[in-house]
């Protein structure tokens, strides 16, 4: 047997990611526009840090997520993680450090329908090249800590909505993040499964230490974070604490 493989998966909480933002700004080029999304951005999040941010649709929440993700690169700024510039990171280590560093949990769950839900967790640390034993173990460990030990075998047209979303934040945690980012991570589900969801971020939150930063719309899950950013206009302009 694989000597990592049968080492078990950590249940004791790390350290989260410190993430440092300093004056960023993203632009489209639109009909010959220049459309403004974000307009110089200055944000801090401490390891381990709850935090949502609120505010109307068009505010640029989601634009703020996919680029503190490196899913898409700001126009000019600066973003540290753990004291690291991210955004001068070639392709392929930027590639590879959001695969080892970050989770992401949306409100789409986009699973992959011919696997099962075992596969579809596993699948973050068999890109990785973890050894196959060892993704398997991982996967039906945080899969256990959803509520999710009895379906493992199940395909996500075999899941309830609520069990499809568990799913996709079990593949999220699997590789133990230190960020964790969800953008309305409970947008499409009924009020009584989306408040299990909630508590299930804090829960892994407050277990594995993990940053989490939260755009959503809820007002219930943004209560649940001791911190509350809104945006208006592509800026931060409100703090609650």
């Amino acid at each position: 047997m694989d000597s990592a493989a049968s080492q078990p998966v950590s249940q004791t909480p790390s350290e989260g990611a410190h993430i440092e933002v300093s004056g960023l700004h993203k632009e489209f080029e639109h009909g010959g526009r220049i459309i403004r999304v974000l307009s110089g951005i200055d944000l801090e999040l401490s390891p381990g840090e709850r935090v949502a941010v609120v505010g109307s649709s068009g505010a640029g929440k989601s634009t703020l997520l996919h680029v503190l993700g490196t899913l898409d690169l700001p126009t000019r700024g600066s973003i540290r993680f753990n004291g690291e510039e991210i955004t001068r990171m070639s392709p392929a280590r930027l590639a590879d450090f959001r695969n080892r560093s970050i989770g992401f949990v949306f409100q789409f769950h986009h699973l992959l329908n011919e696997f099962t839900a075992l596969e579809n967790v596993m699948m973050p640390a068999l890109i990785q090249r973890r050894p196959r034993a060892q993704a398997m173990r991982r996967a039906a460990d945080i899969l256990g800590r959803v509520g999710l030990s009895q379906r493992l075998s199940h395909k996500p047209g075999e899941l309830s909505g609520g069990e499809q979303q568990r799913v996709a934040l079990a593949r999220a945690m699997v590789l133990e993040p230190v960020l964790l980012l969800a953008d309305e991570p409970t947008g499409n589900l009924d009020k009584r499964t989306g408040e299990e969801i909630h508590e299930l971020f804090v829960e892994l939150n407050q277990e594995r230490g993990t940053t989490l930063l939260v755009v959503t719309h809820n007002t219930d899950l943004a209560a649940m974070m001791p911190r509350v950013l809104e945006m208006v206009d592509g800026g931060l302009v409100n703090e609650r604490v």
